[in-house]
């Protein structure tokens, strides 16, 4: 994104309400593909190709901010590469990485991968390098550093089922798992605010925040994931999680989140009351139904609906309820952009 985007990012984040309305977007291989007209394959195989579609989405969209920008990733499978998980690659959909672990047993076996040297992590950090003079020309810089969350990577090392069974039956290497995956994240993220001197944020992913109950979110999510944020002196930390959101909500401050991206199924309201005034939230139209699958006017329809719902203009970034997701047309972005600045004075 441009200092200028990254400016008022900040400023709205930290309760400035902006002059014009901010909108911005989760965006990466699930939609950018598809609207481009690539494939996944070659998204993610080229990086003139993954260069190319952003740009062109930022040309396009130049009044929405994209999050975190120019993402260089390579699905579900960037941080389980790292521990030496399969990968499994499709032409058209997301690839999808194998478990390399069966029982929580083994978690104690686990070693701590190198980011320099470990799966794709090196070819994400070299495509931001190789591609890194044509961003500036833009005009942008790279502000985040990404990481999926300790539990997310955890759900593909162990199992979703077999993690949640681990955190209920054996606690005691439940937290074994979720140190060492913690340690690798927190060495993630140094690595790429090394290489990448601009980076004043850093984004964390994990929807399995969204599976478990309140107890099990106290012991096994909120301790890890503070870690993570509390490493850094990051000007802004921004927590994605749109499966269940109520869980965790009360807990943002706490695990130092400043920014907020969770499910449509939970109201702006819902979670401004449950996460305090001082965390900021980005969202909330349903990502499949209505920005995907609507008309332009169903768009403006639920948009102006959401706007009013809330009722407030302080801390939020206006979006969907969760990454955009595949199918989103350029016709109803716009439509959801021209609405939000329309309906908000």
């Amino acid at each position: 994104m441009t200092n200028q985007q990254w400016q008022l990012l900040l400023e709205t984040v930290n309760g400035k309400t902006p002059d014009k309305p901010v909108t911005g977007f989760i965006i990466d291989s699930p939609w950018l593909p598809g609207w481009a007209g690539v494939t996944t394959l070659q998204f993610y195989s080229s990086e003139k190709i993954w260069f190319e579609t952003n740009k062109k989405a930022i040309e396009i969209f130049s009044d929405i901010i994209f999050l975190p920008g120019f993402w260089s990733e390579f699905g579900m499978c960037t941080e389980p590469s790292a521990f030496g998980a399969k990968l499994v690659w499709n032409e058209f959909n997301l690839p999808h990485a194998n478990k390399i672990i069966s029982e929580i047993t083994a978690a104690g076996n686990l070693k701590v991968p190198n980011p320099k040297t470990d799966g794709l992590l090196p070819f994400i950090i070299q495509r931001l390098l190789n591609y890194h003079k044509p961003i500036q020309e833009m005009g942008h810089e790279v502000k985040f550093a990404v990481v999926r969350g300790p539990l997310n990577i955890a759900s593909f090392l162990l199992g979703s089922t077999e993690l949640m069974m681990g955190f209920m039956m054996d606690p005691e290497n439940s937290h074994k798992l979720l140190e060492t995956i913690t340690r690798f994240s927190v060495q993630w993220i140094d690595y790429q605010k090394d290489m990448f001197p601009s980076i004043e944020g850093v984004l964390v992913l994990d929807d399995i925040v969204g599976f478990i109950g309140e107890e099990e979110c106290k012991e096994f999510a909120v301790p890890y994931i503070k870690r993570i944020f509390n490493a850094f002196d990051s000007k802004l930390n921004f927590f994605h999680n749109d499966a269940q959101g109520l869980v965790s909500s009360p807990y943002l401050k706490e695990m130092g989140v400043d920014l907020f991206n969770f499910s449509f199924e939970h109201s702006m309201k819902e979670i401004r009351e449950l996460a305090g005034p001082e965390v900021a939230l980005i969202g909330n139209l349903p990502p499949r139904d209505v920005l995907a699958a609507g008309t332009p006017e169903h768009v403006r329809e639920e948009t102006r609906k959401m706007v009013h719902d809330f009722g407030d203009k302080n801390r939020v970034i206006w979006s969907c309820g969760g990454g955009m997701p595949p199918g989103v047309s350029t016709e109803n972005i716009k439509a959801f952009k021209e609405t939000i600045d329309e309906e908000i004075k």
